[in-house]
């Protein structure tokens, strides 16, 4: 009987992955030539059913740390969608994006309803700079494909728009000028110090590691500079959040229109958990300054 059992776990696990893939999709409840259809992309089907779809960045040449990269060696946008309870099925993906279709892509995923919860680098020495969006979401299987293929399409059409990445945000470049410290620190409720023309404002947290109770020497702050004038100024800076945060902070400086450059963590083991988001803005400083505020009381709400 040990015996048999052994002979049959493997033939039991061939036949799954020879033949079984799309059986257990269907039995599954995902219906992997709909979600491909939806998504615009070939549709494959794992082995323990999860449907996943690929586009490979091949509209654009990369190289890194001078070789020119093949697609193939990590320049694949990608998005897994597997069942949950019921209709449900959830999404989730890393989409390779160039600097300056994140704005695009990210939006793009805001207005269908999919989470961004990570957006970092992969390699050094990248020509053009390369980074990494990953996406996820919940709902139908379907609707969720087409909400992946929304944000792939924001990038295509960018890129059809001009086929070479851009080197800048659009707009001026600031120069040092006069800030109005007072108004500024009005809008933002926060006291922001003079450092020889750089403004920045700091708000601490609290937290713990290893059972110790850390704060704001230790890391956990939100901050944000302004350098420039009145007129034309730059923002940036770097925004703590619990899971529960991110969101409502993300679509906050989004609808802001203020560039979001990265999200991730800094620290593994904390409690609570935290994120963080940085931020670079330009335009007239009181703006910057409201678009900044608008993320904090969105941050303030969740609690």
């Amino acid at each position: 009987m040990r015996h048999e059992a052994l002979i049959a776990i493997p033939a039991l696990f061939l036949s799954t992955f020879l033949f079984g893939g799309t059986v257990m999709a269907e039995n599954l409840g995902l219906d992997a030539k709909s979600i491909g259809a939806a998504a615009g992309s070939i549709a494959s089907v794992e082995a323990d059913g999860t449907v996943k779809i690929n586009w490979s960045r091949d509209d654009v040449t990369v190289k890194v740390d001078g070789m020119t990269l093949p697609p193939a060696a990590g320049l694949s946008s990608w998005a897994a969608i597997a069942k949950m309870s019921g209709d449900t099925a959830m999404v989730m993906g890393d989409t390779v994006v160039f600097q300056d279709e994140v704005d695009a892509a990210m939006d793009a995923a805001f207005s269908h309803d999919l989470e961004v919860t990570a957006l970092h680098n992969h390699f050094f020495y990248d020509e053009p700079r390369v980074f990494f969006m990953h996406i996820s979401g919940e709902g139908d299987p379907v609707a969720l494909a087409k909400s992946v293929k929304t944000v792939w399409d924001a990038i295509r059409a960018v890129r059809k728009l001009h086929a070479v990445p851009a080197e800048g945000f659009p707009g001026g470049t600031p120069k040092p000028g006069r800030l109005d410290a007072k108004s500024l620190s009005a809008t933002l409720g926060n006291p922001l110090p003079d450092n020889h023309g750089v403004l920045k404002m700091t708000v601490a947290r609290k937290g713990n590691m290893h059972g110790v109770a850390l704060g704001g020497p230790m890391g956990l702050t939100t901050w944000a500079t302004f350098t420039g004038s009145d007129e034309l100024a730059a923002m940036d800076g770097d925004f703590i959040m619990s899971a529960d945060e991110v969101q409502p902070v993300l679509h906050a400086l989004r609808n802001a229109g203020i560039h979001i450059v990265a999200l991730h963590n800094h620290m593994i083991g904390g409690d609570p958990q935290y994120f963080f988001l940085h931020f670079w803005g330009k335009g007239p400083a009181a703006d910057l300054a409201k678009g900044l505020r608008s993320a904090l009381d969105a941050q303030g709400a969740v609690h």
